[in-house]
């Protein structure tokens, strides 16, 4: 699919995730998920997100994702039925974003070639 050019810079992308609209949508989207991880409630597991405590950061657990993305299905950006709750490990993983034991990428090289 050829991505319209909607959402394709990071400019368009940080637009977008800022807006009133997507905040919104993203609340609704936790809202409706019961504020967990959906990949891992299929497992059996329970991933809540971090509850933010004085004078510390938030650690985020859970991410608001598009099952189909934006840069490719910009008409599906504000549909709640496009959007899931993941945490982030099961984010990283669908975006393919994982990681080993000593934090090498495990992202599939384009280039199986040796490098010398």
């Amino acid at each position: 699919m050829i991505p319209i050019p909607e959402y394709i810079t990071k400019e368009q992308k940080r637009k977008f995730y800022r807006s009133r609209a997507w905040e919104e949508l993203r609340l609704e989207a936790l809202k409706r998920d019961n504020y967990e991880c959906q990949h891992c409630k299929a497992e059996g597991i329970v991933t809540v997100d971090s509850i933010k405590q004085e004078g510390k950061r938030k650690e985020t657990v859970l991410n608001v994702d598009h099952k189909y993305p934006i840069e490719d299905y910009p008409k599906l950006a504000l549909v709640l039925d496009n959007l899931q709750t993941l945490c982030i490990n099961h984010h990283n993983i669908k975006e393919g974003r994982t990681f080993d034991k000593i934090g090498k990428s495990k992202k599939k090289r384009i280039w199986d070639d040796e490098w010398w």
